[in-house]
């Protein structure tokens, strides 16, 4: 009977454990990649399934590896970040919170002290089993611990500026904090780094805390930029930004080709030390779990220095310049005239607005490259572990205009700096069929949703309600899914001001009546001003996409919209102040305020009282050649 038991229990454990490892290869490695400033439309495959055309409404765009990659599973084309800035888009895409959830706005480096956050993605996916790793830019700003040192939120991290930029890698590096200088905005004690393709390294100075270049500083940097081709923003407040010229490594050496050598090297070196570039001794990946990588290139941020080979293919090109005039500029509201007034190029010369769309394409054609071959070495690894695969990739922290509202830059609320889109390719095609396009409107809250529900975790569980998105297989396969806008936030450039954007209109407004994020003991005060105040306080935008799909005709204040544009500062007023708004002072550890006057009005649907969308259109529809 003794001998029995034994052998059912023996029996019982071997197909338990059978059981347990067959749950954990269900699990899929999972890997994430994020562009920077990355514009959907340099994808031909994005162009072709929004317009018809390979090529951009500005001309000739290269993507093969993308396209292939789209072809292999489902592009959502209408995605939108819920912050057009690095910091807050980047943390609202790793918590699946909206920022007045999260509490971040700006660049405020927030911790997981304070009762209200909760857990990133990573940490999820690491309590369900896996290994995490981040390689290439992060930008999330999430520290685990109020004050001290704070752990990481990966098993890994190899982190660009950290661990390849400040080591001597790559071809272009600039120190310095921002400050003002002789009432210019500058890198203060600024400095570049040159690393050139023979190993020679030049430094060259931008600027000084207390005083402008003099002649020698000057002569050194003006060789070196005509050397190199350099096109600076001349034209904004920020003259040192980069928006051309040609990379001084070639393009296996440049950081972020070094950033996927990084990457397929821990792949590589699974289950084994090795060392990283700079010479630090890592493991590779944990073969013994599912893998979840962070890949995040830099490319196409500022600089743009494509290398040689790639911009040589595009400075030939022709492009169309984006449209811009004095009539636009008059109608924009006055935060957006000071986004403007912060980013403005409209008065470069036309060669020079040339260089920077060619530059900028041929940036993100060689962006391309290095995503084909990071994909394979994904799919490669995968298959030598015998596991199921799911590849995100994001296009954009947020995007960029290339003279579209007079800007080259991001922060602004219209399409050109919120629109992106999201490839996502499964090794399980029921739930992400090869080839399709889904034109629903999708938010970028919906990647961690998504992510974790491909790694089996439960995110109809309590637990995950705190969650704003929806995993977007659901997005992909329900006909009934219904979700009406998008919605964003931004306190960078111009102060708080908050979008929503629906099939027809596009709507912003200034949600506070102060620049700056608040501070104990101002957390959530006056909280309804946007709410009450007048209507030329609220400093409101209104698009009619209908008949201006290009956003360059502000109609909020004219007589035939402004019942239009009340009702949506009432509606988007409601949501981002009033249905859970954080205010976090995160100098402290838990002092925040949470404001929920308006609990559930983010509800999703959008529907208008009858009579409030005017049916002729847009004022002067011939202004536009409508």
């Amino acid at each position: 009977m003794r001998k029995s038991i034994t052998k059912l229990t023996t029996l019982l454990g071997a197909v338990l454990a059978s059981n347990i490892c067959l749950a954990k290869a269900e699990q899929p490695n999972i890997l994430w990649i994020i562009t920077d400033d990355h514009r959907p439309d340099s994808i031909q495959a994005y162009n072709r399934a929004t317009t018809g055309k390979s090529e951009s409404k500005l001309g000739y765009v290269s993507s093969p590896n993308i396209d292939k990659l789209a072809a292999e599973g489902v592009m959502f084309t209408r995605a939108y970040n819920q912050s057009p800035a690095c910091g807050p888009s980047r943390t609202s895409m790793h918590t699946g919170r909206y920022p007045f959830r999260n509490g971040k706005y700006g660049w405020e480096s927030t911790h997981q002290e304070a009762d209200f956050t909760k857990p990133a993605l990573s940490q999820h996916l690491s309590d369900a089993g896996y290994g995490t790793a981040l390689v290439g830019k992060s930008h999330v700003g999430i520290r685990v611990k109020h004050k001290g040192k704070s752990q990481p939120i990966f098993d890994y991290e190899l982190e660009f500026n950290r661990d390849l930029h400040r080591k001597g890698f790559g071809g272009w590096y600039s120190t310095g904090a921002y400050g003002l200088v002789d009432e210019v905005l500058l890198r203060k004690d600024a400095t570049e780094t040159i690393h050139y393709a023979n190993g020679e390294t030049k430094t060259i100075r931008l600027s000084w805390a207390d005083r402008q270049l003099n002649a020698q500083e000057q002569a050194i940097k003006d060789g070196v930029e005509k050397e190199f081709d350099i096109l600076r923003a001349y034209t904004r407040i920020n003259t040192g930004l980069i928006l051309g010229g040609v990379n001084p490594q070639p393009a296996d050496k440049t950081v972020d080709a070094l950033i996927v050598k990084e990457f397929k090297d821990h792949l590589k070196y699974a289950d084994r030390s090795y060392k990283t570039l700079a010479g630090k001794k890592v493991k590779g990946a944990d073969g013994d779990k599912p893998l979840f990588v962070n890949l995040g290139f830099h490319l196409p941020h500022t600089p743009v220095l494509p290398p040689k080979k790639f911009r040589d293919q595009f400075k030939n090109r022709q492009y169309k310049i984006p449209e811009f005039d004095t009539v636009e500029l008059a109608s924009f509201s006055p935060q957006q005239q000071q986004i403007y007034n912060e980013s403005k190029t409209d008065s470069m010369k036309p060669e020079e607005k040339l260089q920077a769309i060619q530059d900028y394409y041929a940036f993100t054609a060689f962006g391309d490259s290095l995503i084909g071959e990071a994909v394979e070495a994904f799919k490669k690894y995968s298959k030598e572990q015998g596991r199921e695969y799911l590849i995100v990739f994001t296009v954009g922290d947020h995007g960029w205009h290339l003279g579209e509202q007079g800007i080259m830059a991001k922060f602004g609320p219209w399409k050109e700096s919120t629109n992106g889109a999201v490839i996502v390719v499964s090794s399980d095609k029921k739930k992400y069929p090869a080839g399709k396009v889904v034109n629903k409107l999708v938010e970028y809250v919906d990647l961690v949703p998504t992510m974790l529900a491909a790694a089996d975790v439960n995110i109809a569980d309590k637990a995950f309600e705190y969650l704003d998105g929806f995993d977007l297989a659901t997005v992909a396969n329900d006909k009934t899914f219904k979700r009406d806008y998008i919605l964003g936030e931004m306190n960078l450039v111009c102060g708080h001001r908050a979008y929503i954007r629906t099939d027809d209109f596009a709507f912003s407004m200034r949600t506070r009546d102060r620049r700056t994020v608040a501070k104990t003991p101002l957390l959530n005060d006056d909280v309804t001003w946007a709410l009450t105040t007048t209507p030329i306080k609220a400093d409101m935008a209104l698009y009619d996409l209908r008949v201006d799909p290009l956003e360059r005709k502000n109609v909020a204040y004219t007589p035939e919209y402004l019942a239009l544009a009340e009702w949506f500062r009432k509606k988007l007023g409601n949501i981002v102040l009033g249905d859970g708004r954080v205010e976090m002072d995160w100098r402290t550890k838990n002092n925040y305020n949470i404001s929920n006057f308006a609990a559930g009005s983010d509800d999703k649907d959008i529907s208008i009282p009858a009579g409030l969308v005017p049916k002729q259109g847009i004022t002067n529809p011939e202004r536009f050649n409508l």
